[in-house]
């Protein structure tokens, strides 16, 4: 397989990801309703609302808040678990691109480059799902107030906006996670790249539109 053929798959590869993802950018804007990241937000938003009228609902709230606590930490730790495996697969190639002073552009190559975007996109895994887990663990502590009482009040916003970050932030993380399949598969084989990421764009697709019942 020749350089070109090598360098023009992973471009396609990038390329399917980043136009699927500024397309869902622009639907988000136009017409919010019908992504499911927007759906989903409002209605962490209408339960922390609801609870807040009931008494007793404090541990039922803490409880629920400490389940998608979990996952976003589960998310972060398997980011950082892959980021460390893509620093390691990365290190030979940076090795002898700058070995006996050379410049980093003089054998930059099409699987270097992905090998750098696989440890950025872990990365951002990481960075959502950690700031996941920050965002939860506060929402957690407004909502084990008691709801009678005037701090319960006073923070309720400040809580419905954590949870909207949170959630929001989650599911970055997971989307992250999901690219590094077709990244992955370029890597090994660069034709398969092109393919690997039409799949992920459909199955993302399929997650990603809100249908109300």
């Amino acid at each position: 397989m020749t350089s070109t053929t090598t360098w023009l798959a992973s471009l396609i590869t990038v390329a399917i990801l980043l136009v699927y993802e500024a397309a869902l950018l622009l639907v988000q804007r136009r017409n919010p309703a019908r992504l499911a990241r927007s759906a989903h937000a409002n209605l962490r938003e209408e339960w922390l609302a609801a609870l807040s009228r009931q008494r007793g609902s404090e541990i039922l709230a803490v409880q629920t808040l400490r389940n998608s606590l979990m996952s976003a930490t589960m998310t972060a730790s398997t980011a950082a678990l892959g980021l460390m495996g893509a620093a390691t697969l990365a290190a030979p190639s940076l090795n002898a691109s700058l070995a006996d002073g050379e410049a980093l552009f003089g054998q930059f190559t099409a699987r270097l480059a992905l090998e750098l975007v696989l440890m950025t996109v872990l990365f951002a895994s990481l960075v959502c799902s950690a700031m996941a887990v920050r965002y939860y663990n506060h929402a957690g502590f407004i909502s084990s107030m008691p709801v009678d009482s005037d701090e319960r009040h006073r923070w309720t916003p400040t809580g419905v906006v954590y949870l909207r970050r949170a959630g929001l932030l989650y599911s970055w993380g997971l989307r992250h996670l999901l690219m590094v399949a077709p990244l992955l598969a370029s890597i090994v084989y660069p034709l398969a790249g092109p393919v690997a990421a039409v799949i992920v764009v459909v199955a993302l697709l399929g997650f990603d539109r809100f249908t109300p019942a």
